[in-house]
C-alpha cells in the first residue's frame, strides 16, 4: 500500500529501550504512514525530551509511547497539542512518582553510574514480563541487548526524568484527539488500574487490555498490539 499520503507516526520507546521494541509492529503500521521511533536518550526532563522530539518531528503526527515514552507523549500533549491528531498510551501512567519509587530510581542511577546494567536487568527482569514469560531467554536476550544499546549515560538521565516528572492527570480532560490506552492484564509496573484512570480521564478514549501480557506489550502479545494500533490509526 503507498503511504505517501497517510498520517506521519511517531513512536516513543521505554526506559532502556531502542527502536526494537516496537520492531513487531513498524511494518504494519508503515502501510498507513511514515514512521520515527524517537530518539529519547538525550535529556535528562520530561519537558526538554519532549522539546526535542517536537523539534524534527513532523507539523502534524499521530503519537504513541510505551512506559517512559508515555510520560514523554503526555510532555507533548502539554506543550504542542495541537501538533498531535491522534494518542496512543502503552502500558504507561499519568501520575507522578511515589517518593518510594524516587528511591528506587536513584539506585538504579548507582548502578547504572557503576556500569551494572546487568545487575539492573536481573532486578528488572521480573516485573518487566507477564509471569508466565519469565522463563523466555529470547525475550530476555531482546530486553536485555536494548539496555545494553541504550547505554549507562542514557539511563541515567532517563530515570532522572522519570522521577522527576509532574503528575499529568489534570490535563487529561484537555485531550481532544482519538486516543488509545492500552496496557497487558499482568502488567506489575504500570498496572491496569492506571490505564483504567487514564482512560476515565481523556474524553472518548478507547480502553484496550491485553491478555497474559506483561509491561512490555509491544514484544509480548505483538499481534494483539499491532490489532490495536491499526484500529486506533482508521479514520
Amino acid at each position: 500500500m503507498d503511504n505517501a499520503g497517510g498520517l506521519p507516526i511517531v513512536l516513543i520507546p521505554g526506559l532502556g529501550c531502542t527502536a526494537r521494541l516496537y520492531t513487531e509492529q513498524v511494518p504494519a503500521l508503515w502501510t498507513q504512514g511514515p514512521v520515527t521511533i524517537a530518539d529519547h536518550r538525550r535529556a535528562d526532563n520530561m519537558d526538554a525530551i519532549a522539546r526535542q522530539i517536537l523539534d524534527v518531528a513532523p507539523p502534524r503526527f499521530a503519537l504513541a509511547g510505551l512506559s517512559m515514552g508515555g510520560y514523554i507523549a503526555l510532555a507533548i500533549m502539554r506543550i504542542a497539542p495541537e501538533r498531535v491528531m491522534r494518542l496512543a498510551l502503552l502500558d504507561t501512567g499519568s501520575r507522578a512518582d511515589t517518593p518510594e519509587a524516587a528511591e528506587r530510581r536513584k539506585g538504579s542511577i548507582a548502578l547504572a553510574k557503576a556500569g551494572k546494567l546487568d545487575e539492573i536487568n536481573a532486578m528488572l527482569w521480573p516485573v518487566l514480563v507477564h509471569k508466565n514469560r519469565q522463563g523466555d531467554a529470547a525475550l530476555r536476550k531482546i530486553v536485555g541487548d536494548m539496555a545494553l544499546s541504550a547505554g549507562a549515560d542514557a539511563l541515567v538521565r532517563q530515570q532522572t526524568a522519570i522521577m522527576t516528572r509532574p503528575d499529568s492527570r489534570p490535563g487529561l480532560p484537555a485531550i481532544k484527539c482519538p486516543t488509545l490506552v492500552l496496557v497487558g492484564d499482568g502488567d506489575q509496573l504500570t498496572p491496569p488500574a492506571l490505564a483504567e484512570e487514564m482512560a476515565g480521564l481523556i474524553p472518548g478514549s478507547t480502553l484496550v487490555v491485553v491478555p497474559d501480557c506483561g509491561h512490555l506489550s509491544t514484544l509480548e502479545r505483538p499481534e494483539a498490539v499491532t490489532k490495536a494500533l491499526l484500529d486506533w490509526l482508521k479514520p
